[in-house]
């Protein structure tokens, strides 16, 4: 089984970088995961709200710990939001493409973490049904 197929095991999940505009990625990835069931939570700490659903500062601030969260930042703020994953005891990241950077990849992999790069999850999901 491939990392994207387990990941599309786990129900809860967190979009870091969400967008309230419609035509940017973060706010899709967000709607897309919404409309196939999963438990979505927003992080942008310049919105109260994305799509009538609640959006918080950061990944602490979560009623619910995410399982999986997927980061749609630029790569600069990469390490932060792993040292919060890992500080928080989340074991899993996604980094769209772009949103990467190879220290933040370096260091989810040496906390133990599992990591996808280099995918994007909107073109990963359509095989998520099959």
């Amino acid at each position: 089984m491939t990392l994207e197929a387990n990941f599309a095991n786990f129900r809860q999940w967190a979009v870091m970088g969400v967008s309230a505009d419609r035509t940017k990625y973060g706010n899709i990835i967000f709607r897309q995961l919404l409309a196939a069931g999963y438990l979505v939570q927003a992080v942008n700490p310049k919105l109260a709200t994305v799509e009538e659903n609640p959006c918080y500062a950061n990944l602490k601030a979560l009623p619910t710990k995410p399982e999986v969260v997927n980061v749609v930042l630029p790569p600069t703020l990469g390490v932060q939001v792993v040292e919060d994953c890992l500080a928080l005891g989340i074991n899993n990241i996604w980094f769209q493409p772009g949103a990467e950077s190879d220290e933040a990849i370096a260091k989810a992999k040496a906390g133990g973490m599992n990591v996808l790069a280099n995918a994007c999850i909107l073109l990963t999901h359509r095989t998520w049904a099959e």
